[in-house]
């Protein structure tokens, strides 16, 4: 076929050549029509071509360029990419050679140009020509994969012709030559199980591909050309994962299983777990548990957890020891979404027998007869038990309960329970304060020792209070009732409804009437629980009453029949001509005032007329202290420490000097107060005194002290009106002198410097002042 090939293109070289000289010489005879008439030339030369890769020395000749024209002074150069350095050109032959080989597969063409010229003056002879040397493809590449490693991925159990992947490799030489780039694919490694078809797709060569036993494949793929020929190859690796799909059903990894649960597990909490083992993946895993042998269905159920796949048991009702302590049942576990076509033979049910033990524990009491509903009618003075709660001990000490009361609604000691669960009211209910009762009963275990179990539990009682016809019906309307002076007979003023805090009465409606038919009024029934009041004979006299009192009594129909008096005020107002009001006058607003508030309002009174009359009696005690400590006994006395030594005339701290300076001052002469000292004579002159006559009136003053109520009591006292009697002079205190009759004048005692200015001051009054307090 090379051959052929070979043949062909030189028997159409000389035909392109002559047509490249025809079209050469035409343009340079064209160009030559201006100037000079030239004899016709052309280039001539064989098409140029070079296999690629020859193995002979170089140069290798590639063709020969030629001219028509008849110079021997012509010289053959070439031009253009590679020319003098891959290519060169025998300037006199115009033989071409190339200086180096070829590789089609990096350049299949190099595109040249021929020029001749007069090698004396350098002038062309021959307008330049293009020309392409073509490099002929030798079969010398080998097809390369265009990766090493492709990864493909098929699911298990796939039928047989399932495509896979597809590998590619390229084959460098040139593909119009046959056999030269046509690639090939072989499977060497793993053929039993995939095959390769010529354009590089996989398929599965088997139909029993499980994953669970080989998830990953790794073949070798070759590639070559020249197909039934041992041409040159290369290979790739294939690396095939089997995914997975849902084809196997769970297995209980144990035959039984043994689980220990307190009996006070609670409802829906774990009592265990079983656990199964599925070979597929966890996204085709669907485990379903369910019971096979068994009456305890309704007593437990198994959840499947969606992330474990474990089944999970939990009790769908209370447990209980003393009932049952075992539970044994069989329980099967399948996933009803593995597709069945590819199932494997080995049995589709995997079962389990589990055995659940029932530990005891100390349980709360448990309440019977629920729920506690009693009925009590209201304001009943006899009815003061209800009912009773009761609950027993569960276990099998059987323990004694004791009752109390944990929460009330309303809160309150409405109702209370005895300790062996009594229901009792101590009062009688009002269902107007509350229309039900509700407690929460708590009931505890007695220990042996006497004391209350810590564990309890809790029971709702529900007392209902049943109603009585205790409360008067109450009347009702919605505005303030109003009247035109000259309204005429008939005309409506007011509707009126009624209220009743007890329940309503079955038999029927309200009735409404008038206390008395003496007035301008009256009273028509509606029959629907309300009344009109209209005007009786028209006419009002506004200067005779511009407010009426209308006395209504009401009735509810109960049992027994209860009414009340309730007092309509109705205003008579002036209207204009169309009945519009005009002026009414303003009622008087009745303020009610609760007892509660009355009670308060007495108690704050008399807090403050208590208060008041603490402050005057403290002010007159003070009053009376102040007195006290005016009159003219203490005058002369005073209240005197032993650790203080006085200051002298100058000293007006210990003593209240202002009240002596008042005496004096204001000239105003006491009354005649017998002296508290004028109780004690003092002797002659010319008797001797005894041994205890200070003694003496020392003992009478402390006598009278004990006796008087009114005085303070005095921690000292001294006696400045009586010196005793051993003095020849008599007494020379000057404290008494304010009460004597003497006439002596004090005024020298200003001459007497600053030492006695105090004294001046005491004494230097007139003695015509009065002496005042």
């Amino acid at each position: 076929m090379k051959h052929l090939i070979l043949l062909f293109s030189l028997f159409l070289a000389p035909a392109f050549a002559y047509k490249e000289g025809q079209k050469t010489e035409q343009n340079f005879s064209s160009s030559n029509d201006t100037s000079h008439k030239r004899l016709k030339r052309a280039w001539i030369w064989n098409q140029m071509h070079i296999k690629e890769e020859i193995d002979t020395p170089l140069p290798h000749h590639v063709g020969k360029i030629m001219s028509s024209v008849r110079n021997n002074n012509a010289k053959y150069i070439l031009e253009g990419e590679y020319a003098n350095i891959i290519f060169k050109v025998e300037e006199d032959s115009g033989d071409v050679y190339a200086f180096e080989r070829l590789d089609r597969e990096k350049k299949a063409e190099y595109e040249l140009t021929a020029l001749i010229i007069d090698r004396r003056n350098n002038q062309s002879l021959e307008p330049p020509s293009k020309f392409i040397i073509k490099v002929y493809d030798i079969n010398d590449n080998v097809p390369v994969f265009v990766q090493k490693v492709f990864n493909g991925s098929v699911p298990e159990m796939s039928p047989v012709g399932t495509s896979v992947t597809k590998v590619t490799a390229v084959d460098a030489d040139d593909p119009t030559v046959t056999g030269h780039a046509t690639v090939t694919y072989q499977v060497i490694k793993g053929d039993e199980y995939f095959t390769v078809d010529d354009s590089g797709v996989i398929f599965t060569t088997r139909a029993d591909l499980d994953r669970e036993n080989q998830s990953t494949y790794e073949i070798i793929v070759k590639a070559k050309d020249a197909p039934g020929s041992s041409g040159d190859s290369s290979t790739a690796t294939v690396i095939i994962t089997l995914t997975d799909i849902n084809d196997n059903f769970p297995v209980f990894k144990h035959p039984s299983f043994h689980f220990k649960v307190p009996e006070n597990v609670s409802v829906g909490g774990e009592v265990g777990r079983v656990k199964v083992e599925d070979v597929d993946e966890p996204q085709h895993r669907n485990t379903k548990y369910s019971f096979v042998r068994g009456d305890y269905r309704d007593t437990f159920e198994i959840v499947a957890n969606p992330f474990t796949n474990e089944g999970i048991i939990r009790p769908k009702k209370p447990l209980d020891f003393e009932k049952v302590a075992e539970y044994k049942f069989d329980i099967e576990a399948t996933d009803p979404t593995v597709d069945l076509r590819y199932f494997k033979s080995g049995g589709s049910r995997s079962i389990s027998t589990v055995t659940i033990e029932v530990t005891d524990v100390d349980e709360p009491p448990v309440f019977t007869k629920l729920p506690y509903d009693f009925k009590v009618r209201e304001n009943d003075p006899e009815k003061r038990t209800l009912g009773s709660v009761w609950a027993h001990d569960p276990d099998a000490a059987k323990r004694k309960i004791r009752f109390s009361r944990r929460r009330a609604s309303p809160n309150g000691d409405y109702i209370r329970i005895s300790d062996t669960g009594i229901i009792q009211i101590p009062k009688p209910l009002d269902r107007e304060f509350s229309a039900s009762y509700n407690i929460t009963v708590a009931a505890q275990e007695v220990l042996e020792d006497g004391q209350l179990s810590d564990r309890e539990s809790h029971a709702q009682v529900h007392v209902i209070v049943m109603d009585v016809n205790d409360n008067a019906p109450e009347l009702v309307y919605l505005e303030e009732p109003r009247v035109c002076e000259n309204a005429a007979p008939g005309k409506v003023i007011v509707r009126i409804s009624a209220t009743d805090k007890d329940e309503v009465s079955p038999r029927g409606f309200f009735k409404y009437s008038l206390a008395t038919e003496d007035s301008n009024f009256s009273l028509i029934e509606n029959y629907d629980n309300t009344a009109n009041i209209t005007v009786k004979y028209g006419q009002f006299n506004r200067e005779l009453a511009k407010i009426h009192y209308l006395p209504v009594i009401i009735s509810d129909n109960g049992d027994p029949d209860l009414s009340s008096t309730n007092t309509l005020v109705i205003s008579v107002c002036k209207c204009n001509e169309k009945g519009n009001f005009t002026f009414c006058e303003e009622k008087v607003q009745q303020v009610g005032v609760s007892i509660q508030a009355l009670v308060a309002i007495f108690i704050c009174i008399f807090t403050i007329i208590v208060i008041v009359l603490l402050i005057l009696l403290r002010k007159r005690h003070k009053k009376d202290l102040s007195g006290l400590g005016r009159n003219v006994a203490e005058i002369h006395e005073q209240l005197v420490t032993y650790d203080e030594e006085g200051g002298g005339e100058m000293d007006t701290t210990s003593y209240d000097v202002s009240v002596l300076n008042s005496v004096r001052k204001n000239g105003i002469k006491p009354e005649a107060v017998p002296s508290p000292y004028a109780q004690i004579q003092k002797p002659s002159g010319n008797i001797t005194s005894g041994a205890g006559e200070m003694e003496i009136m020392i003992e009478v003053k402390k006598d009278e002290a004990d006796n008087d109520r009114d005085l303070l009591p005095y921690d000292t006292l001294h006696i400045y009106g009586y010196e005793g009697a051993e003095s020849i002079a008599e007494s020379l205190s000057s404290l008494a002198s304010g009460s004597s009759d003497s006439d002596i004048d004090y005024d020298f005692l200003n001459d007497w410097g600053p030492r006695f200015k105090m004294l001046a001051e005491l004494y230097g009054s007139e003695p015509n002042e009065d002496f005042v307090y």
